[in-house]
C-alpha cells in the first residue's frame, strides 16, 4: 500500500517531496525482504542504511545549512511511514535520526561543521533524555559520564547526542543538556535483546569522564524555548523555528502509521479464502470478520488523520514563526500518544481475528503487533502521562513537565 499524503505541498519543493516519497516507497519494498534479517541480527542491515543515504532520505528535515533538504513534518511522515510498510525497525531508526538531524540546526556552527562539513549524510543517533551527569569545567567544557539505554541505530552513527544533568564545580545543578560526542569516544553495549522493534539495534551507551567542548552542548530548556545558538546565528528558514517537543514527539510516530497500513493490507490479502476454524465460515464471507476489519480500518484512518494534523500544525506554526500556545503543545503530546494507540488497536484487532497462523514468525501481523506495542511503550507516548498533562492544561493548571 502506497504512502498516503495530503494535498499540502512544501511551497515550490513539492516535486522534491514527491520524488522522496517515491524513493521511500521503493526502499520500503526492498527492505521488506530483509525485515526478518533485521530481527535476527538485532540491527538494521547495513544495506538498508546505505540505501537510505544514497536516496537522500536521511536529510528530509535536516537544515539546509547542514546540507539537508529542510522540507516539512508532513514530508517526514510520508517518508517514514512508507519505509515502515517494508521494515519497521529501519523506519524507527530513520525516524529518530530525522529528529536528531533537526536538532543539529540548533547547535553552534562549529558543531554543525564538525558533523556535516565533510558529509551531509552523516548519521546521528541519540538518547536525548538527561540520564547522564556532566560537570562544568573552568574553560566552559564539561566532563560527561553516564549510562544511556535505548540508543537506536547507534552502531550506524558517527555522532551521538547524549542527555545529561549539568552541575557546576560546587556541585549545584545548573542545566539539562544534550552533548554531541563522536561514537568512537563511547562504549556501546551489545545488550539489545527485546520482543519489539528488535531490529533497531537500540543498544546501551556508556561514557566515563569524557571531556566535551562547550560548542558541543545544547541546553534542553533553551531548545524547548527556541533560544539556541543555531537560531541566534542567522538561521533564515522556518522549519527549525517550530516548537521542539512537538517535532521530537512526531518523529517517533511515523513508523506506527506504516506498520498499521501494512497489517491492514496483509489481513485483506490472507483472509480471502481462509476458513474460520471449527465453523462453517470463510473469513471473507463472515460478518464478524467484516465488523472487525471495518473497525480496524477506521482506527488506522483515525491514526493517520490525527498524526497528519499534528504535522500540519507544526508546519503551519513554523512557517508563521509563531510559538504554539501551551494548550496546543499539550494537545499535540496527547495526539501523538493517541495516534500510535489507534494504530496499535487497529492492528491488534486484525492480528487476533486472523487466527493462529499469524503467530508464525514469518507473519507480518505478529511483527506489526510486537513493534506497535514497543512504539506505544516509549516514555514520550504513554497515553496516561500525556492525558494527565493535557487535562491539567485544559483546566488552567501548570504543566507537570517541561516536555511539551
Amino acid at each position: 500500500m502506497a504512502a498516503v499524503s495530503g494535498e499540502a505541498p512544501d511551497d515550490d519543493l513539492s516535486g522534491l517531496v514527491a520524488d522522496l516519497r517515491q524513493r521511500a516507497e521503493a526502499a520500503g519494498e526492498d527492505f521488506r525482504a530483509r525485515a526478518g534479517q533485521a530481527d535476527r541480527d538485532r540491527r538494521v542491515p547495513a544495506e538498508n542504511m546505505a540505501q537510505i543515504r544514497e536516496s537522500g532520505l536521511l536529510r528530509v528535515i535536516q537544515a539546509r545549512n547542514c546540507g539537508g533538504h529542510e522540507l516539512s513534518m508532513r514530508a517526514h511522515l510520508d517518508v517514514i511511514s512508507a519505509i515502515a510498510e517494508g521494515c519497521s525497525s529501519t523506519a524507527w531508526v530513520l525516524g529518530v535520526m530525522h529528529a536528531h538531524s533537526w536538532m543539529m540546526a540548533h547547535f553552534p556552527g562549529e558543531a554543525r561543521e564538525e558533523v556535516y562539513g565533510a558529509d551531509p549524510d552523516t548519521m546521528v543517533s541519540a538518547v536525548i533524555a538527561p540520564r547522564g551527569k556532566a560537570t562544568l569545567n573552568g574553560d566552559g567544557s564539561a566532563t560527561l559520564s553516564g549510562f544511556w539505554p535505548f540508543g537506536s541505530g547507534c552502531e550506524h552513527a558517527s555522532w551521538l547526542l547524549l542527555g545529561a544533568e549539568i552541575f557546576d564545580e560546587s556541585g549545584a545543578a545548573v542545566d539539562l543538556a544534550d552533548f554531541l560526542v563522536p561514537t568512537s569516544d563511547v562504549a556501546i553495549q551489545d545488550d539489545w535483546f527485546v520482543a519489539g522493534l528488535s531490529g533497531t539495534g537500540s543498544c546501551s551507551i556508556k561514557v566515563d569522564g569524557l571531556n566535551v567542548p562547550a560548542h558541543r552542548r545544547l541546553s534542553i530548556p533553551a531548545l524547548i524555548e527556541g533560544d539556541t545558538p543555531g537560531m541566534a546565528e542567522g538561521y533564515d528558514g522556518w522549519l527549525h523555528k517550530a516548537d521542539a517537543v512537538p517535532v521530537l514527539a512526531l518523529c517517533i510516530c511515523g513508523a506506527a502509521l506504516g506498520l498499521a497500513r501494512a497489517a491492514l493490507a496483509e489481513f485483506r490479502r490472507t483472509v480471502q479464502d481462509k476458513p474460520v476454524a471449527y465453523t462453517p465460515h470463510i473469513h471473507s464471507e463472515w460478518s464478524a470478520t467484516h465488523i472487525k476489519l471495518g473497525e480496524a480500518a477506521s482506527l488506522i484512518d483515525a491514526a493517520h488523520l490525527m498524526l497528519y494534523r499534528v504535522a500540519d500544525d507544526i508546519d503551519s506554526y513554523g512557517r508563521s514563526r509563531t510559538p504554539m500556545t501551551i494548550e496546543m503543545r499539550a494537545r499535540i503530546r496527547m495526539d501523538c500518544s493517541q495516534g500510535v494507540r489507534f494504530a496499535l488497536d487497529g492492528a491488534e484487532k486484525l492480528f487476533l481475528m486472523a487466527g493462529g497462523s499469524s503467530l508464525a514468525l514469518r507473519s507480518p501481523l505478529q511483527q506489526a503487533s510486537r513493534d506497535l506495542h514497543a512504539i506505544n511503550m516509549h516514555g514520550l507516548l504513554l497515553p496516561e502521562a500525556s492525558a494527565e498533562l493535557y487535562g491539567r492544561v485544559l483546566l488552567g493548571l501548570e504543566p507537570n513537565t517541561i516536555l511539551l
